[in-house]
């Protein structure tokens, strides 16, 4: 493993983290950070003082805002860019990247517009890189607790087995613990709609309801994942693992979620431009709700809390009556939506 190159497209706090980590096993670590001034102040401090404060990123890791050099001669590369901006990014780097290089979609989000998974914006961003070689990595993963070391478990799909025993052995260390299954779809969702949903249960704190309110969103929030995740093709099973059960709760519990913290704030009565203005990090399920529930509409899925989270961020609704509408909807069936019908 040793003889691996990464490239690490992203300078973010989790794109950072990850660099970090991989640099600590000995590997050669190149990480592209948008902003030449973070990448220059990385190098010269060792911290990410804008994103990561507060951690020493591993020495071996090579900052750098020029995407060509990251790229050039990687073996693997992890795309970790804001899930808006993967197409752009990507695209500029596929003139560089290695034929033969696995590719790690470590992003969380859908592209709006045209409502694809990121690894679906990456085959179309990296000509000639088949399914085979685009992998997602996603799970319970606090940037700020990897970086510290904390114990970490996640999960890595990929459709070939051999690439993602590969990456698996690349990634996992004594206190970064992956597991790999080959459903990339199911993996991405899970990602994607869970900081929704971390939206929905941050209102609900914010408005002061407890733990009974945060533990059903918790649950029904699984379901609208899991519904329009089988849609999209994903496995059921995925949803109960570390991509999916595990990473909704801890991005609704945590307070270190950014996307739980735009749901509290909202809560408590401050609007969303402000908000967003105040917070450096991006808080993905803002975008992602609007894809989430485009997604939901197209498929005819329902999805009633995504679809509330959307009136709050984006019609003003009032966050209350948000809770009101959800909690007076019509009785039915827990399971109904997964039960053959008679």
């Amino acid at each position: 493993m040793s003889a691996e190159t990464v490239a690490v497209v992203g300078g973010g706090a989790w794109g950072t983290a990850l660099a970090h980590t991989l640099a600590g096993k000995g590997l050669d670590v190149r990480l592209w950070v948008f902003e030449p001034e973070v990448a220059a102040t990385l190098a010269a401090t060792g911290e990410n003082t804008v994103y990561l404060p507060g951690h020493r990123v591993h020495p071996g890791v090579l900052p750098s805002s020029d995407l060509q050099a990251v790229v050039t001669g990687a073996s693997v590369v992890v795309s970790v860019s804001p899930s808006q901006v993967v197409r752009a990014v990507m695209s500029r780097a596929s003139a560089w990247l290695a034929s033969d290089a696995l590719v790690v979609s470590a992003s969380k989000g859908i592209e709006n517009g045209s409502l694809l998974l990121l690894h679906q914006v990456l085959n179309e961003a990296l000509p000639g890189h088949g399914a085979g070689r685009i992998a997602a990595l996603s799970g319970p993963s606090f940037a700020a607790e990897v970086a510290r070391g904390v114990p970490t478990a996640v999960s890595l799909a990929c459709e070939d087995p051999e690439a993602a025993r590969r990456l698996q052995q690349l990634f996992s260390s004594p206190s970064f613990r992956v597991y790999t299954l080959d459903d990339v779809a199911g993996v991405e969702v899970a990602g994607a709609l869970k900081n929704v949903v971390a939206l929905a249960a941050g209102i609900s704190d914010g408005l002061g309801f407890g733990h009974n309110s945060r533990a059903a969103l918790i649950t029904r929030g699984l379901a609208e994942i899991s519904r329009l995740g089988v849609a999209l093709g994903a496995k059921p099973l995925t949803f109960l693992g570390l991509a999916g059960l595990g990473d909704l709760v801890l991005t609704c519990t945590g307070d270190l979620s950014r996307n739980r913290t735009v749901g509290l704030r909202l809560g408590r009565g401050e609007k969303l431009p402000a908000i967003l203005a105040s917070m450096t990090a991006v808080a993905e399920g803002v975008k992602t709700c609007e894809a989430a529930v485009a997604l939901s509409e197209r498929l005819g899925v329902e999805m009633p809390i995504a679809a509330q989270v959307w009136t709050v961020l984006h019609d003003g609704k009032d966050p209350r009556r948000a809770v009101e509408d959800l909690m007076s909807r019509p009785s039915r069936r827990e399971f109904w939506d997964l039960e053959t019908p008679p």
